[in-house]
């Protein structure tokens, strides 16, 4: 196991007669992968967010309420047994009138218990289509804001990751040249100790 010195901040950059070429080369590797790992990660992390917050907005100015009626009776009760509503909600049949005029049915979610001819609103895209109700601005930022995160941390693993890997090649070079070096000089300095015990 080698002994390991305490660490010593930015001695890669400081003038020392030791430092070998790898010394400056790894300080380099380093240096440039910590920008790329920040600089990437946070442009990736807004690019996306700013994405994701554009096209939820672009749902929101184009998606519409829309009245649907049920075409079908719905089993169940609407009252939970303590005689409130319970919130639940099953899927059912329900028809509107898209912007064309043309008459489109789809499952939505309704009460239980409900009956044919009962309104429901859906909400539907331009075509008619529908949709999910869209994300509110305050959903919007934090959906852009945890999407756009995820973005940028992905993002930034890739130049860290290669980073670790070259600096990892040349720690195992170095401790190759380490060998070769040492395997040179030993005999010479087994000379000497020979020569002092004379």
């Amino acid at each position: 196991m080698a002994f390991r010195c305490p660490k010593v901040w930015l001695w890669r950059w400081r003038r020392n007669p030791l430092k070998r070429r790898a010394d400056t080369v790894e300080a380099w590797v380093l240096l440039g992968a910590g920008m790329l790992t920040v600089l990437g990660g946070v442009l990736a992390g807004l690019t996306v967010a700013r994405s994701v917050e554009q096209e939820l907005a672009r749902e929101r100015a184009e998606w519409r309420p829309v009245t649907a009626s049920l075409t079908k009776d719905v089993p169940g009760t609407s009252r939970a047994a303590g005689g409130a509503s319970n919130g639940e909600r099953v899927w059912a049949e329900v028809r509107w009138t898209a912007p064309d005029g043309s008459s489109r049915t789809g499952q939505a979610r309704v009460r239980p218990g409900s009956s044919v001819g009962t309104p429901v609103t859906v909400w539907t895209d331009r075509r008619g289509r529908l949709v999910t109700a869209p994300a509110s601005e305050s959903q919007a930022r934090v959906r852009a804001s945890l999407i756009g995160g995820l973005a940028g941390v992905g993002a930034a693993m890739v130049p860290f990751a290669g980073g670790r890997v070259l600096l990892t090649r040349l720690e195992r070079r170095r401790l190759d040249q380490w060998d070769l070096d040492w395997a040179r000089f030993d005999p010479l300095w087994g000379a000497g100790r020979a020569d002092e015990s004379r």
